[in-house]
């Protein structure tokens, strides 16, 4: 071992050490200890890997992104994975790439774009960033995805695509969406943000489209503090997505999926030697050919360095989300007269993000009186991310198309809402919530 290698191994037994002395699970304690919605789930495994890359002081993109990128890829059975700063901008890749001029059969600016109005934000921004028109569809009350009934409806001479969340990790019809992309040739966009790992058939959701979108935000499946990824097997939406992402640049010198580069260093042999531009000097350094309006969206490598030990603690997240949400649907069925509680697909196999409740509508009570009693319990709530979109301030005004008057959205906007199943709570904590939900229907004599 060299010194360099001896110091390194020191300084990450010492971190270790303060993982074990400041970051020590704290002991539960109803009604005093906050139980969370959802938050990052770690160990010194985790810190050690990330301090690990500080320590080599790769600050931005590198070998751990890389790494990841392969690993996420293989983990799905794709060729490409491109990582991201963000989820976000992984929607914002994802769409961006379908307007890509060279891109057989891609969108122009105007197209429609078919997605769900009960949505979160960033799936319906890039939309019309891109000066696409979203076409709104309702969803389903019990699963809170698209309603594919409406889908043929929404069709029209200008439909070019399909963007899909799987929402809070509960897969869509994708038998369904599948078919109708494949008979009218649209591209297919599965938001998977909430929903790593989840399945429909035997198949991983992110996988039946054209592109599929992640994030690693720390209320997910995994996180890398900010971060997000696409996927795809298409080769050439993979170049695209990955020229947008670093700057619209044609390609680096290090650049391995390359077939002119070196397999030995990735460097290549046509760095200063340009073909098909008369605009440009025939020594220009390919490093600085930009062939797209790109953005800047790469993540740093001690994202990455922490997204590659995540990975591997996945399937036993994977477990304990389920449970978690298993435990909480036994324990709420006795109070369907008055709450929707959620339903997946039959051939579905949800990694559930969250557990969504809806308050059906009745005279002892409202969906705020729920909530502001759980949350006096320390049991935090959200609301199902943006509910209608249309009725938010920021989207009131878009250019858009809209299929029925989607009741079903503002129904959820006004009587929904969810709580937790992530990993970091244990059966105590499971066994808290369900004991604050007997105690609000006793005290409306409902129980």
């Amino acid at each position: 071992m060299t010194k360099k290698t001896i110091r390194k191994a020191a300084c990450l037994k010492q971190v270790i050490e303060y993982y074990k002395h400041s970051h020590a699970k704290k002991e539960f304690v109803p009604g005093k200890s906050l139980v969370q919605y959802a938050g990052r789930v770690y160990n010194e495994k985790d810190m050690s890997a990330m301090v690990s890359a500080v320590l080599d002081f790769w600050l931005t993109y590198g070998e751990y992104a890389m790494q990841f990128e392969k690993l996420f890829a293989r983990f799905h059975g794709v060729e490409n994975a491109i990582l991201t700063n963000s989820g976000s901008s992984a929607n914002l890749l994802a769409i961006s790439a379908l307007l890509a001029r060279n891109l057989k059969n891609g969108l122009n600016p105007q197209d429609e774009v078919i997605t769900p109005a009960l949505t979160f934000p960033t799936t319906v921004a890039p939309i019309v960033q891109n000066n696409l028109v979203p076409v709104f569809l309702d969803c389903e009350v019990e699963t809170l995805n698209i309603d594919v009934t409406y889908l043929k409806k929404a069709l029209s001479p200008r439909t070019k695509a399909v963007c899909i969340p799987h929402t809070l990790g509960n897969p869509c019809n994708m038998a369904a969406i599948t078919d109708f992309c494949r008979k009218h040739h649209l591209f297919l966009i599965e938001d998977t943000c909430d929903a790593l790992g989840s399945k429909y058939g035997k198949k991983l959701v992110g996988t039946f489209g054209d592109l599929g979108t992640f994030s690693f935000y720390p209320a997910h499946h995994i996180t890398l503090g900010e971060g997000g990824a696409v996927i795809t097997a298409n080769p050439q939406l993979a170049q695209v997505l990955r020229c947008l992402r670093d700057w619209g640049r044609t390609c680096s010198t290090h650049c391995t999926s390359c077939r002119y580069a070196d397999k030995r260093d990735g460097h290549c042999a046509f760095r200063f030697s340009q073909k098909g531009s008369h605009a440009m000097p025939r020594d220009y350094d390919k490093r600085y050919v930009f062939s797209y309006i790109g953005y800047n969206l790469k993540p740093l490598d001690i994202q990455a360095a922490l997204g590659i030990e995540q990975l591997k603690k996945f399937p036993s997240f994977k477990r304990k989300r389920i449970d978690n949400f298993n435990s909480l649907y036994k324990g709420l069925l006795r109070y369907r007269e008055f709450l929707i509680l959620p339903r997946n697909e039959r051939h579905a196999e949800p990694v559930w993000f969250a557990f969504p409740i809806t308050v059906r509508k009745n005279k002892w009570f409202n969906r705020k009186e729920l909530v502001l009693f759980l949350e006096r319990k320390k049991i935090e709530t959200r609301m199902i991310f943006a509910g209608n979109v249309l009725r938010q301030p920021g989207f009131r005004h878009i250019r858009h198309r809209s299929i029925g008057v989607l009741k079903n959205s503002d129904y959820v906007m006004e009587q929904s809402f969810f709580i937790g199943v992530y990993p970091g709570l244990g059966d105590t904590q499971i066994k808290y919530i369900l004991e604050q939900f007997n105690q609000f229907f006793k005290e409306k004599a409902l129980a």
